[in-house]
């Protein structure tokens, strides 16, 4: 006897796959953003777990990486993932003062990437 797999099931389990290369249907990643999340994947998990937001930002679109921890800076990434500024972490907590409003003005958040593997 052969079981078949509900057509509903089937697209969430093969969606899940393409979860770090696609924003919509769509809007595909950037590259460089695919390559960031492979290097984030191969590291330690997070506490709490990294993620990757995108947002438009004094109008452009930009990609908000979180601090992952303490005394580390969280980076903003332009649409060419050159690195605009440090929004908030480092020994201050207030990064590196090039952004000091980002977290004020940012708009239209899209979480584009979570890590899967969850908290330590």
């Amino acid at each position: 006897m052969t079981r078949r797999i509900p057509p509903l099931l089937l697209a969430l389990a093969l969606s899940a796959g393409c979860a770090t290369t696609r924003l919509t249907n769509s809007e595909s990643l950037p590259p460089w953003l695919t390559s960031l999340i492979h290097e984030l994947e191969s590291q330690r998990v997070a506490n709490p777990p990294a993620f990757i937001a995108r947002y438009d930002y004094r109008g452009a679109v930009v990609y908000y990486l979180p601090p992952r921890c303490c005394d580390i800076w969280s980076n903003l990434y332009d649409v060419d993932g050159a690195i605009i500024c440090h929004p908030d972490g480092g020994l201050s907590g207030s990064g590196d003062g090039r952004c000091a409003d980002f977290l004020a003005q940012r708009t239209n958040e899209r979480v584009v990437w979570r890590d899967p593997r969850g908290a330590p």
